[in-house]
């Protein structure tokens, strides 16, 4: 007899310890997956705490209210099996589990066997692994449950799980699940966004759909969750390497469910695999006693399988970069603003790269919020603002958003700040300007009476360039509180790498949005946001008036020139650099030579300025990359030392290493 069900993957944006507000979601998914007619419905990796509570998973407070959260959950699992994630202690030790609901009964808790360690994971800090192929019993009011490394059969379906990490090694659970003879696999996941990870997850999911010749079901987090990573659902249903169902990507909706019939040959009971598999298999089956699964008569699997619905192919601007950074960012910025409850953003707007893109980002924030919410949805997740205007179109919720502020000197251009202006206005925020000459000219005579000498541009030129830019902080400080805004640090990861900023100035702000993307992209991307546009939002041809223009901090007299380049070196060169030395660890004499072969029209004695430079600018500027604000993680070449990069803030500053570059720079310059 053969007939078919429902799998459900459900996509939620969740936040850490926001107990209430988790559970609704959580029970919203579960009313999806009833209407949609699931059976089986895997929710996300800790969904009932939240993905990042961090050393709060270590609270017993915490661990008390997860489990009060899940019994409240029970009872809203009549007529379906669900996953639902949460930390447990067991025998002194915190475990991340999976509990399996059935029909309002608690099944078992299958324990993650494979934790994340990398960048910015740190689950072994709070989880112990769970050893593969063992059990033990979990001691609750319910009754003892079942634990550790479980197969359940529901519905006639011999199910296991893989939990995120799980399947990301070589010696998947997988492997094991499929030859004790598991017909879906279930993965609940808090997988974060980074640039073209989907497609490596979209091949762990084909791929061990058909090595392990099963259903797998995928499930993810989407959204902020807690501040630097962003996560992008995409949930997928894949059957024998074909992907049957997949869900949208860093959608800004709090609740979403995709589904897909998989088919079932009731009283078969395992898959081929499982067939010359002994019946002591180490890994147990918990059998659930309920199974409403309908018979279909006499349809064969494949006639089944053929009848599923595939859905067409992601398109290509889904997986470009440019349409990820405006998606991400713009997600990460309104997720952080209405968790935090902020009521808008302001930016410093210098007329430049940096500020422009911020700007960017919130009105591209603003235009997917109408492109994607309904009337509903847009109340329910801007309701704090206690203003109805800003539901009315991405206008109006800009005007209410954004606010952009000019603070010039003598030394600024007419070019930057009409440019500040302009861009402010075109993108819908409001637009103030300041004079800070005279609070520039205070400080600066009040140090020369205090130290008894005038200062100067050939002796003090560091100092006064940066005295601008801290005495500009105050100021946008204090509309920020005015407002009950966020202050957005403008900081590239380019600037950031050689400490190219000033700190208490330019990196100002709660949140640092750009802090993971080097310079060189983003002038890229504003070009493309210029002419061509993301996904509904754009195109912005007022950015040519950012995009014609050299990028200058405009610190100095005018009549020195200054270009950020200038100062530094070209963004194309600093970039190529920091990958060679940072991400790829290379000694500066190994960078040299590598910079030698992909440049050879540049002097040597041109390449070993430059490569030194970065080394000495790297090196004593770990500290002021230790205080950027809050930054989002948007691959693995961020900086960000609480997230992915660390380096000592006191060191040797690689002059031992430096001086093996200088001599071995001789080898390298040509023989006359």
């Amino acid at each position: 007899m053969t007939g078919q069900i429902r799998l459900g993957a459900g996509i939620l944006n969740q936040t850490p310890l926001d107990w209430e507000g988790n559970l609704r979601r959580v029970i919203a998914a579960v009313e999806q997956a009833r209407s949609q007619n699931v059976s089986i419905l895997c929710l996300p990796e800790l969904c009932l705490t939240g993905y990042g509570c961090e050393d709060m998973f270590l609270a017993q407070h915490v661990l008390d209210t997860a489990w009060k959260m899940l019994l409240r959950l029970l009872p809203q699992t009549m007529g379906l099996a669900v996953t639902a994630g949460l930390p447990v202690l067991l025998d002194g030790h915190v475990y991340n589990a999976v509990a399996m609901l059935v029909d309002t009964r608690l099944l078992g808790l299958s324990l993650k066997q494979n934790l994340a360690s990398d960048g910015l994971h740190y689950e072994p800090r709070w989880f112990r692994a769970w050893p593969r192929e063992t059990q033990t019993l979990y001691y609750s009011a319910v009754g003892s449950i079942p634990a550790g490394d479980l197969r359940y059969e529901i519905c006639g379906l011999r199910t296991g799980l893989e939990i995120c990490e799980d399947a990301w090694v070589p010696d998947r659970p997988g492997q094991r699940l499929a030859a004790a003879g598991v017909d879906v696999i279930l993965n609940p996941s808090a997988s974060h966004f980074a640039f073209g990870k989907q497609q490596q997850r979209e091949r762990l999911v084909l791929e061990g759909s058909e090595a392990f010749d099963c259903s797998y079901v995928y499930a993810n987090l989407v959204g902020n969750e807690s501040g630097r990573a962003i996560y992008d659902g995409g949930g997928m249903i894949a059957d024998s390497g074909r992907m049957l169902q997949s869900g949208p990507r860093l959608r800004f909706g709090e609740v979403q469910v995709i589904s897909s019939d998989a088919s079932v040959r009731r009283g078969a009971g395992t898959s081929a695999v499982a067939a010359s598999t002994p019946s002591d298999c180490s890994i147990p089956l918990i059998r659930s006693g309920w199974n409403p699964v309908a018979a279909s008569g006499t349809e064969s699997v494949s006639d089944l399988r053929n009848h599923r619905k595939v859905l067409p192919e992601a398109t290509a601007g889904e997986a470009d970069k440019a349409e990820e950074f405006t998606r991400a960012v713009a997600l990460g910025l309104f997720d952080y603003l209405r968790k935090s409850r902020s009521r808008g953003f302001v930016i410093s707007m210098s007329g430049g790269a940096d500020s422009t893109a911020c700007a960017v980002l919130v009105r591209a924030a603003a235009e997917l919020v109408f492109l994607e919410l309904d009337a509903a949805e847009r109340q329910h997740l801007l309701g704090y603002l206690q203003d109805d205007a800003v539901c009315r179109d991405a206008d109006a919720l800009t005007a209410r958003l954004l606010t952009g502020v000019y603070q010039g000197t003598c030394n600024s251009s007419e070019t930057t700040r009409q440019a500040a202006e302009l861009v402010t206005h075109a993108l819908g925020g409001v637009f103030l300007e300041l004079d800070i000459d005279s609070l520039v000219t205070g400080y600066r005579v009040a140090i020369e009476q205090a130290i008894g000498r005038n200062l100067s541009w050939q002796h003090d030129d560091i100092a006064l360039q940066n005295i601008q830019a801290r005495t500009r902080s105050p100021s946008v400080w204090m509309l920020a509180n005015l407002q009950g805004a966020l202050l957005l640090a403008t900081s590239n990861r380019s600037e950031a790498s050689v400490g190219y900023t000033t700190m208490d100035g330019d990196t100002s702000g709660g949140l640092s949005p750009i802090a993971g993307i080097d310079k060189n992209y983003l002038r890229s991307w504003l070009q493309i946001m210029q002419t061509v546009g993301a996904a509904g939002i754009g195109p912005f041809p007022v950015l040519r008036l950012v995009n014609e223009q050299q990028p200058t901090a405009e610190l100095r007299p005018r009549e020195c020139g200054q270009t950020d380049e200038g100062d530094l070196m070209p963004y194309a060169v600093l970039e190529r650099i920091e990958q060679l030395a940072i991400r790829e660890r290379q000694a500066p004499v190994e960078v040299l030579r590598a910079l030698s072969a992909e440049l050879p029209d540049q002097p040597v004695e041109q390449l070993v300025i430059w490569v030194r430079r970065f080394f000495q600018l790297w090196s004593i500027n770990q500290w002021k990359r230790e205080r950027i604000a809050p930054s989002f993680h948007l691959d693995e070449h961020n900086l960000d030392p609480r997230t992915w990069c660390r380096f000592p803030i006191l060191s040797g500053g690689f002059r031992h290493e430096l001086d093996e570059m200088d001599r071995a720079a001789a080898e390298l310059r040509p023989q006359s």
